[in-house]
């Protein structure tokens, strides 16, 4: 069993007053790093189509305002604008929030669905994390090197209709829980994002024809029931990689999720639906 420590709640000055902190730490760590930011748009997706995904934008979930999903929207809606035709050259590093900058009212982000403690909150531009699921799992099928995503530590809705495996999302949060995500080959890639009237959707391409195919799936997936009496859910993401000639198949892992989880897993199936007919 994989022993997870019972979450310490913080008050709320200490949770805003540590929140700015890092934020301000994260904007020295851009200035004085040595990455190269990706910063060039092109509105002409580049040649070769390496993954598309997308997801359901309006989602009815137990207890969630849809008003804020509406909203939510419109936030996705302006960080598309600031990231859809992204190009990432070699050497350079992909950085949600550098990009979309700070999500404020004056620039017109609405109060969307926000996570804290595994509970459900409201903030301005809530909803992003929508965003970083859709690119961490595209990248995930691509050579493109991710040096920094953030898991979701809660498992807060129950699955139904999911259709990727569990823990393959990206949790953001401006600005020092980003996700980023590095070039280190010799050819271009660029992300693609963009709204539907019932969908959130993305592509990544290159400039150059793939070499290799990628096929992400999950092991050791499991509830555990935790010595202070709450369940957690555990599982391993992992990835076969395919050579264009299918010879020399490998697989690698991913990384591991641990996460505490927010309802009982042993509800019945219409309970499941009762709480969530999210699909992710």
């Amino acid at each position: 069993m994989f022993s997870v420590e019972k979450p310490v709640h913080r008050s709320q000055i200490r949770r805003v007053l540590g929140k700015e902190y890092f934020c301000l730490k994260e904007k020295m760590n851009w200035y004085l790093s040595t990455n190269r930011f990706a910063s060039e748009i092109k509105n002409q997706p580049l040649e070769f189509e390496l993954k598309t995904h997308s997801s359901t934008l309006l989602r009815k979930l137990k207890d969630v305002d849809m008003q804020l999903q509406r909203n939510k929207i419109t936030n996705l809606h302006l960080a598309s604008q600031k990231i859809n035709g992204i190009i990432i050259k070699p050497g350079e590093t992909f950085s949600f929030w550098k990009l979309v900058g700070r999500p404020t009212k004056a620039k017109g982000y609405l109060t969307g669905m926000t996570l804290q403690n595994g509970k459900i909150t409201q903030g301005t531009g809530g909803g992003m994390c929508q965003m970083g699921n859709l690119i961490y799992w595209m990248a995930l099928h691509t050579p493109l090197t991710i040096t920094k995503r953030w898991r979701h530590s809660y498992d807060v809705f129950p699955d139904t209709n999911r259709t990727i495996p569990f823990g393959s999302g990206a949790t953001l949060s401006y600005n020092y829980i980003d996700l980023q995500l590095k070039n280190e080959t010799d050819q271009t890639f660029q992300i693609n994002v963009w709204l539907t009237e019932k969908n959130l959707c993305g592509s990544i391409c290159s400039d150059k024809k793939p070499e290799k195919t990628y096929e992400v799936f999950e092991k050791s997936h499991r509830f555990e029931l935790q010595w202070w009496g709450g369940y957690t859910r555990h599982n391993e993401i992992w990835r076969k990689i395919i050579p264009s000639d299918s010879e020399n198949q490998a697989e690698e892992l991913i990384t591991s999720n641990h996460a505490v989880m927010m309802y009982n897993p042993l509800i019945s199936t219409s309970e499941k639906v009762n709480h969530s007919f999210a699909s992710v």
